[in-house]
């Protein structure tokens, strides 16, 4: 065999490799992405091990309600806080997660404080509130951020999907399914997050909560005026009687064409949107980026005895204008 032959037949091994390797890796990523598409988080949760009750438990944060005896002003807060958590699909408990949050900018402003004491930097009051403001930017107000973004998607995701989940279940109830049959339909045949929201539904009716019930604390948990229409419907139905099927369909016209009105209602509202999102995070990440890129930019600054009065003052205009621009463009349809 000459040496161009064998150079050849290496570079068809290589090739045939290459191109093994990358269909192998196409085929796992589309496997693993209808996987995830086709099972939601309470059947992954269950199929892990662990129990009905407990997975019920974790999906709802059944052990995170709030202490009694609170303040109105905390307790909505707090109320609020479990909303946007429940949302977000987070289930670390809110105890804990609230101490990370308070505790966080601590740790970070200690640490900070350490490195430049190490490094022998002039520690004055104002670069102490500079760097106070940093610490509870990054490591309070972020992380908020983060999570109501997550929530706000989650229930886009629910609006979208609860008139596809009406149809399914209408489609079960006109095949001669029971309520809680069509329902734990629901549970197998809708990802997530509305799929696991049913399936909470169907385990509490199967603990022993009676079915309305059990979608007026899901309506509730969400907050969302489909499923709250949903609920009444079913509330009317069960005491006057009717055909539930021609109901929920008429409730999924009538969601559907709500929802295209919001849509032109937005895409009307974008340009207003836009520049409120871009007004209020454009600060935050700019004064974060330039902080860890180059501290020095703020604390040659932070000596000025003008500068702490000023930095309050320019915090107190930037929640001004971030409530207003947020009554602004929260428009309800």
């Amino acid at each position: 065999m000459t040496d161009s032959s064998l150079k050849a037949l290496v570079l068809a091994c290589i090739f045939g490799a290459v191109l093994l390797g990358v269909e192998a890796l196409v085929s796992w990523l589309v496997s693993t992405r209808t996987e995830g598409k086709a099972i939601n988080r309470r059947l992954k949760m269950i199929g892990q091990g662990r129990a009905h009750g407990e997975t019920l438990n974790l999906l709802r944060r059944a052990e995170s309600s709030l202490p009694k005896g609170l303040p109105p002003f905390l307790d909505r807060l707090g109320r609020k806080f479990e909303s946007m958590l429940v949302a977000a699909q987070v289930t670390i408990p809110t105890g804990r997660l609230m101490l990370i949050i308070l505790v966080g900018p601590i740790a970070l402003f200690f640490v900070i404080l350490l490195i430049m004491v190490a490094a022998g930097i002039p520690i004055t009051f104002g670069r102490l509130f500079l760097i106070a403001t940093f610490c509870g930017l990054t490591a309070g107000v972020l992380p908020l951020m983060v999570f109501q973004f997550k929530a706000n998607r989650t229930r886009k995701r629910m609006q979208e999907q609860f008139p596809v989940a009406l149809d399914v279940f209408v489609r079960g109830l006109r095949a001669g399914h029971p309520i809680a049959a069509a329902l734990d339909l629901l549970t197998v045949e809708m990802p997530d997050p509305i799929g696991s929201q049913f399936g909470i539904v169907v385990d509490e009716i199967t603990y022993g909560a009676d079915l309305r019930d059990a979608l007026q604390s899901m309506a509730e948990r969400w907050g969302l005026e489909d499923m709250r229409m949903f609920v009444v419907s079913l509330s009317v139905q069960n005491e006057t009687g009717g055909n539930l099927a021609e109901i929920l369909e008429n409730l999924s016209t009538v969601i559907r064409e709500r929802a295209s009105m919001m849509m032109k209602v937005r895409a009307l509202s974008s340009e207003g949107r836009m520049t409120a999102i871009m007004l209020t995070g454009l600060p935050i990440f700019a004064f974060t980026v330039l902080f860890l890129v180059n501290p020095g930019f703020y604390l040659d600054v932070a000596d000025d005895p003008a500068f702490v009065p000023g930095f309050v003052g320019l915090m107190v205009l930037y929640i001004i204008g971030f409530v207003t621009m947020r009554r602004m463009v929260d428009l309800k349809v």
